[in-house]
């Protein structure tokens, strides 16, 4: 598993240094493989293709970012972490956004999103009578709001502070998870 994953790496590495300098749609597995000395039966060993690639690529970088940042009292933090790994990875981000199946991008920043929230509505939800459903709901309710603030973001060229958008979504969402918690709980009592 370990010697999997340092290959994968590599793979992505190269990736990301190519995509620096040309465009997504140019780069091919070849290219890939030349750039960190691997033939393509490596390349296809581990990944179907280059799309399946920037997925894995982009699915360890968050998280790795998320690590130790699923709880009600991290999870502006682990917001934080999500904003700067995309940010550190600028180049590759906007070249895959642009040049990539948009909704690989979206279903990315879902998967991050929700493994963050989930942490938290778990957290909130502790010992109260609301179901498994219930969470799920909630959970992707938020999760959806982040990904549009994220999306959005990420099409205006990242400029915007990253402190300043967890601020003022940390203001927004103050207490309403939990709010949302107890009133599923209320609701499933009065069932």
């Amino acid at each position: 598993m370990a010697d999997s994953n340092i290959t994968k790496r590599a793979l992505a590495s190269a990736l990301k240094e190519l995509m620096e300098s040309t465009p997504f749609s140019k780069i091919t597995v070849s290219d890939i493989c030349a750039k960190c000395n691997m033939n393509r039966k490596s390349f296809y060993y581990h990944f179907k293709d280059i799309y399946d690639l920037v997925e894995w690529s982009c699915v360890e970088d968050g998280t790795k970012a998320l690590q130790g940042k699923k709880t009600s009292e991290s999870w502006t933090e682990g917001l934080t972490q999500i904003f700067e790994a995309v940010l550190e990875n600028k180049p590759f981000i906007m070249n895959v956004y642009r040049n990539v199946d948009r909704e690989r991008i979206e279903n990315y920043l879902f998967k991050l999103t929700y493994d963050l929230i989930v942490g938290v509505v778990e957290d909130k939800s502790k010992g109260l009578n609301i179901t498994e459903e219930d969470k799920k709901f909630i959970a992707d309710f938020y999760k959806y709001g982040f990904v549009g603030i994220m999306l959005e973001w990420i099409r205006e060229g990242m400029k915007e502070n990253i402190e300043d958008l967890v601020r003022m979504m940390d203001l927004t969402l103050r207490d309403t998870v939990t709010t949302s918690i107890h009133n599923f709980q209320k609701n499933n009592m009065e069932k």
